[in-house]
């Protein structure tokens, strides 16, 4: 099963959620490497990337020119919009998603992100700034609605559509519940029937049980996995096996996990440098020993390394079965 997206076949339909600070350049090669049908740049604010002009360093970032991948663009301004999507297709971006579906209060306070959920006629005119300034596809991420009295995710769809766009994903959450409660994956059906462009749920999906679930729930084409990925990046392989019959992925342990992590962690701190690389890593590093269960004092003795050779030195001991570790 796939989706087709203009003249660009995303197979499996198994995506990865853009996540401000943790689907960075290195996360998202690891999870292609396992298998993705499309992975997401972390949000990008358009006003600023038009006027900081990117540098190489932003375009490595944002993975431009790399097969499936979508750069996502965030504002409430159409001429910015448009201006940063011309910058990302230049640069060689081969999908453009548009987010209205961040709840985080300082995007909403400068009405963008789901806050545009309250105004349809602004948030169409940003579509179609975008869809009118570029030839790559052009997706759309949003929510359910703003709150449970508006519920308009089925009409911005619907109006989406007609403005051009491609695809539709749709977190099973208003804006006002930021991540509370449970996504409510059956509300997706109603945007699912108001238009024929493929559909995407998102949310609470961490397994194949869950998008089984979410899938049968809303009637998408497809599933987008956000947090579920966090310390398994073969998560999104492993579904596409389970429901769709994609090959399944090689899940590592033992030597070959302690080999994944110390890549990622490696290709996390060359993609930052020191300091900020060792920041970034712990989260990854944490998200890793939880899924083992490594034991809470070496869990904090790798947090709080404080050079790469001594957290590459510890990582086999907290990864591997004590077996190993022994011989």
């Amino acid at each position: 099963m796939s989706i087709l997206l203009a003249n660009s076949e995303l197979t499996p339909p198994v995506l990865l959620a853009p996540l401000a600070g943790i689907t960075d350049l290195p996360f998202r090669n690891l999870v292609q490497s396992f298998g993705a049908g499309l992975v997401v740049s972390e949000m990008v604010a358009s006003q600023e990337m038009v006027q900081a002009k990117p540098s190489v360093r932003a375009r490595a970032e944002l993975g431009f020119g790399q097969e499936r991948t979508s750069v996502q663009l965030a504002g409430r301004e159409a001429h910015w919009m448009a201006q940063a999507a011309e910058i990302a297709e230049a640069q060689g971006a081969r999908f453009i998603d548009i987010n209205m579906g961040c709840p985080a209060k300082k995007v909403v306070n400068g009405y963008s992100g789901s806050a545009l959920m309250r105004d349809l006629d602004h948030a169409e005119t940003l579509i179609k700034a975008v869809v009118g300034a570029v030839s790559v596809p052009v997706t759309l991420k949003t929510r359910l609605g703003w709150d449970d009295d508006l519920l308009n995710a089925p009409e911005l769809a619907l109006r989406a559509e007609a403005a051009g766009i491609k695809m539709i994903t749709i977190h099973g959450r208003t804006r006002c519940q930021f991540y509370k409660g449970r996504a409510d994956w059956a509300a997706i059906r109603a945007v699912k029937q108001a238009v024929s462009i493929p559909v995407i749920a998102n949310g609470d999906i961490t397994d194949s049980v869950s998008a089984k679930a979410a899938l049968e729930a809303s009637g998408a084409d497809g599933v987008m996995i956000g947090r579920g990925a966090q310390g398994r990046p073969w998560i999104l392989q492993q579904i596409a096996h389970d429901l769709f019959g994609a090959p399944a992925p090689n899940v590592p342990t033992g030597e070959a996990l302690t080999q994944m992590v110390s890549d990622h962690y490696k290709a996390v701190l060359d993609f930052y440098g020191l300091p900020l690389g060792l920041k970034n890593a712990r989260k990854h590093l944490g998200w890793y020993m939880d899924e083992i269960g490594s034991g809470p004092a070496l869990r904090r003795e790798i947090l709080t390394a404080t050079t790469p050779d001594e957290v590459l030195r510890l990582l086999p001991t907290a990864l591997l079965p004590a077996s190993e570790v022994a011989a």
